[in-house]
């Protein structure tokens, strides 16, 4: 199993201790589970969202509102995914409800004390091959070396490169961003070119660390190129506190030009997650914090917002670009017919309100037809919560193996072929994709 993007944290396999509780697990860090019941009128902290960790008496509280709510996930992925955890990793065999609650957060409880589900122990029981984790430019990557230095170790865990916030110069506290940027890369960001050789020399580090791949994901995908002076001057001027709310999109959609170049340059895949309105409603940002549920996709587009970065770097040697979506309108009109001409662009798997059984299979009616199979990027679980990734995967693989079934049955795909794409689908393409 492949998973070239995603939050699971690689200190749960560097430290392999025991997981405290089901719903601290299986609950809190699911924003998929999380938000339909806050829908539904649960208070997020009372799930768990926002705490370092949880009391039995809280955890076991959380469990419980999931259970008594259980009918809310009827007919959505979540149910799917949730009730394949229950199922395959725990053995459960009751129906979650208000009356089954404790004994199933009992019979949880009673696995994860047992070694056979510490982190590692799952890690190889899921078959995890690569384990990819997005990591802000300034953070530590040490982690990573005491695992490549663990005898006991023999998976893989890598990080990737999320520089959202450095590029957005309208945040208030991006001036403190940057200066923070500058000392994690040893560099002067009193400039805008000091401020391009930390990026780069935090890219290097990234690479150093086994990264194979940057993540963005910004309101839109534009990438409409400024003149170098021009972009210096908004850099001061932000800096100062100065810069325009035009100015500062301005910039940002410069430095997805650069990020691209850097990209050329290093190696690294750069990734595409636009079209999301972020903390949708700021209270619960304020309270809570970001990645908690409410974020909202907006209309995406995509022929003319990469033309400038495709144009530079479209046809560029062994440059990577893997457009993700959640606004399935572009898959055939825009995504699939980019794919379908530039060697270096791959349409992402359906994501995050997308990554469910019909979407899906409407993504592969939509984009196959222009771009065939591999021009895809190949499954993307996007999950924080560990437990999920081996249930998401197989949703997509049985989805995409129906999808097979049915090429066969036209006669349009040998039973060989398509047995051969299947296991290309979630091995092969995910490697040659991410350079993994």
């Amino acid at each position: 199993m492949i998973s070239p993007h995603g939050h699971v944290q690689p200190h749960l396999l560097a430290e392999d201790a025991v997981f405290k509780d089901p719903a601290g697990l299986l609950i809190s860090p699911d924003h998929y589970v999380t938000r339909l019941l806050h829908a539904t009128g649960v208070g997020l902290h009372d799930l768990g969202v926002g705490h370092q960790s949880l009391s039995e008496d809280e955890a076991r509280r959380a469990w419980r509102l999931l259970c008594e709510h259980w009918q809310v996930f009827a007919g959505t992925p979540v149910r799917l995914w949730f009730e394949a955890e229950l199922v395959e990793i725990f053995g459960v065999t009751l129906r979650p409800s208000a009356q089954t609650a404790d004994t199933i957060f009992d019979q949880v409880v009673g696995c994860l004390g047992q070694n056979a589900y510490k982190p590692r122990a799952l890690y190889d029981r899921f078959k995890i091959e690569v384990l990819t984790t997005t990591f802000d430019p300034c953070d530590d990557l040490s982690v990573y070396d005491v695992l490549a230095n663990d005898p006991t170790w023999a998976g893989r865990a890598i990080p990737a490169f999320r520089p959202d916030r450095y590029l957005e110069l309208a945040r208030p506290d991006w001036p403190k961003l940057v200066e923070q940027l500058g000392e994690a890369a040893g560099a002067d960001t009193g400039d805008y070119q000091g401020f391009l050789a930390a990026l780069e020399q935090r890219r290097r580090y990234f690479v150093d660390h086994g990264a194979t791949s940057t993540d963005h994901s910004h309101l839109d995908a534009r990438t409409d190129p400024l003149e170098r002076p021009e972009a210096a001057r908004i850099y001061r001027a932000a800096l100062a506190s100065e810069a325009s709310s035009d100015e500062a999109v301005a910039f940002r959609r410069h430095m997805m030009l650069e990020m691209a170049r850097m990209s050329c340059e290093d190696g690294l895949v750069m990734t595409l997650h636009p079209g999301i309105r972020r903390n949708h409603h700021q209270p619960t940002e304020a309270t809570l914090g970001p990645d908690t549920g409410c974020d909202i996709p907006v209309r995406a587009e995509f022929t003319e917002a990469l033309r400038p970065l495709l144009e530079r770097y479209g046809t560029a040697a062994g440059f990577h670009l893997v457009v993700f979506t959640v606004d399935e309108t572009v898959w055939s009109r825009e995504l699939a017919p980019m794919a379908g001409f530039y060697p270096s662009v791959y349409v992402g798997a359906p994501w995050w309100f997308l990554d469910a059984p019909d979407a899906i299979r409407r993504f592969r009616s939509a984009v196959t037809e222009t771009a065939g199979f591999f021009k895809t990027s190949g499954f993307v679980d996007d999950t924080r919560a560990f437990c999920s990734i081996p249930v998401r995967h197989d949703m997509s693989r049985r989805l995409d193996a129906g999808m097979l079934a049915g090429l066969v049955a036209e006669h349009r795909l040998s039973e060989e072929e398509a047995a051969e794409v299947a296991g290309a689908l979630v091995t092969e393409q995910p490697k040659r994709v991410f350079k993994l």
